[in-house]
């Protein structure tokens, strides 16, 4: 919410705010209306509003960082999602991605919790969310990051990459299960 009050957001992003348990699922289904993608960024604490949301997404995204305690709050999302599918009588596709990681190295923590996800056929992103400052400035400064001075962090380009990469591999996931869902 706060970003969205900042100067420069792009007049094609609609933020709303104040949603409520009573309100969610007609403020999506408004959106749905009105927008080719609509995202949902709730806060990881299991509610009946994140479980109406989980219920109707095409998608969960459910961001981890490379920490054990990160990881065991992942666990738990993929269990909400899993009851929701239970609930609904549909699957309803997920995919963690790895946030505020290093382009540099990959601790040994990180690479463990990777394994063990994996191990466990639970759908990852490719792309990673890099620790950058770019990412970080969004939130004080405003805008895009194409928006940003190239003064106002380092490495924008490649923040721009990075960000890119992910948006090219979210919309894939997003189609695939659209399409996984007009062949049912």
């Amino acid at each position: 919410m706060r970003w969205s009050a900042l100067p420069n957001k792009p007049k094609n992003i609609t933020v709303e705010g104040n949603v409520s348990e009573q309100t969610i699922l007609d403020c999506i289904d408004d959106a749905r209306k009105k927008n080719p993608f609509v995202i949902v960024d709730l806060e990881g604490v299991a509610s009946a509003l994140v479980t109406f949301t989980i219920a109707k997404s095409d998608l969960v995204v459910i961001p981890v960082q490379g920490s054990q305690l990160d990881a065991e709050e992942a666990v738990k999302a993929i269990k909400l999602v899993r009851q929701a599918e239970r609930a609904g009588g549909r699957k309803i596709p997920f995919a963690l991605v790895f946030t505020r990681t290093s382009s540099a190295i990959q601790p040994r923590t990180f690479k463990h919790i990777l394994a063990e996800f994996e191990k466990g056929q639970v759908p990852i992103f490719n792309s990673q969310i890099l620790d950058r400052e770019a990412f970080r400035a969004l939130f004080s400064i405003g805008g895009t990051l194409r928006t940003l001075d190239k003064n106002s962090a380092s490495n924008l380009d490649s923040a721009i990459a990075n960000a890119e990469a992910f948006a090219a591999e979210l919309i894939g996931f997003v189609r695939a299960s659209k399409n996984r869902k007009l062949a049912a």
